[in-house]
This record gives C-alpha cells, structure tokens and sequence, in this order.
C-alpha cells in the first residue's frame, strides 16, 4: 500500500491526482503546514526536507513531484500516464515536469515563502512584488513553446497535466489573470471535468 503524505492547498495535488488516475491502492496522511507539523520528529523521519508530497512505498521513500509522478506511471503502466516505451517522448515529459518544478513553482514561492531566500523585509517584499511577472512570464513560455494541446503533451493525458494543473490554479493568487493565457485556461477548465480531479480536490478543499 502506498502512502501519500500530503499537505492542502500544496503541488502534492499534483501526485494525488495522478494517484487518483493510476488505480493503484493508496492512502493518505495529511499535513498541516499551518500548525508546523512538517518541522515535527516523526514528520522529518519520512521526509527530512521538511516539504510535502512524500510517497512511502514498500521500498522506501520517494520526494519531489516530477520523481513521484514518474514512480506512479511506471508503477501502474496500463493507466498510459507516461510514454514509458519512449525514451524521447519520456525526457520531453521530464523535461516540461522539471521546468514546473524548478521554476514556475520557485517563482511562486518566492511570494508566500520569500523567508527562504532573504531576510531583510524590503528584500522579501521586493521578491513578491516580482511575482506577478515572474508568473506570467513563465506561462507565456509554456503557451508559446510548451503546450501542445489539447493536453500538455499531445492528444494524449499525461504526468504533465495534473502537474500544470496545480499551477495554473495559484495564478490568482499570484496576482495573474489566468483568462490571459487561453491554452491554460481551458486546460485548467477540461482538467475539472475529469472525476480523478474532482475527487483529489474534494479531498485537498473537504
């Protein structure tokens, strides 16, 4: 049995849905971020990083959503989350997961969680206001050279969907207009219509 360890309103929805997707037996522990409890002792024995998600599976612990959404769609080939017999196709999905991950998720949290970077607070509140345009700037890429359509990768659902989905979902907050990136937008509109989502953010929002 897989164990999801995850935290609300987090890229963890990311692997929730993908986990919702797959068909495999899994379960979940939630975190609250609020009252600390990443930072506790039992916490830090799974996932040192003091982050979410983490995925306890029989032969250890996985971190990171790229490495966590690739386990599940090897782990459960038969949901066709991942061109796994494609080697080029593989690292294209890699690649777009690793953008998200590396960048579009550090520009966002350089608004909620700038403490990570700076300590002065005309430096964090300099980081914030970059945000916005950091933001938009990341999804005009993803638009322009990324998205293929009508999901991330093609004619075919993939890892990157769900993954891109999280993201597309912090725009407002980010203080970005998603209705500005039409690609996006209606990704984000079809994503809600598929039950997978519809029971991970049922969980993530209940």
């Amino acid at each position: 049995m897989l164990t999801l360890y995850y935290a609300p309103g987090t890229c963890a929805l990311a692997s929730l849905i993908a986990l919702e997707e797959s068909g495999l037996a899994f379960e979940t522990r939630k975190i609250s971020l609020r009252d600390g409890e990443q930072r506790l002792p039992d916490y830090l024995k799974i996932n040192p990083k003091g982050r979410v998600p983490a995925l306890v599976t029989d032969r250890g612990v996985l971190t990171e959503t790229p490495a966590i959404l690739g386990f599940i769609a090897a782990s459960a080939p038969a949901a066709n989350l991942a061109p796994l017999g494609d080697a080029f196709e593989m690292a294209r999905l890699q690649a777009f997961n690793s953008y998200l991950c590396s960048t579009v998720h550090v520009n966002h949290a350089h608004r909620p969680r700038g403490t990570r970077w700076a300590d002065e607070p005309a430096a964090i509140e300099a980081m914030k206001a970059k945000v916005p345009e950091n933001m938009a700037d990341c999804f005009t890429l993803i638009e322009q050279t990324m998205f293929e359509g009508p999901w991330v990768m093609g004619e075919t659902y993939s890892l990157a969907d769900p993954y891109l989905f999280v993201m597309t979902d912090w725009l407002p907050s980010d203080g970005v207009d998603p209705t500005r990136f039409e690609k996006a937008s209606d990704h984000h509109a079809r994503m809600l219509q598929r039950p997978a989502v519809q029971r991970a953010l049922a969980y993530d929002r209940g």
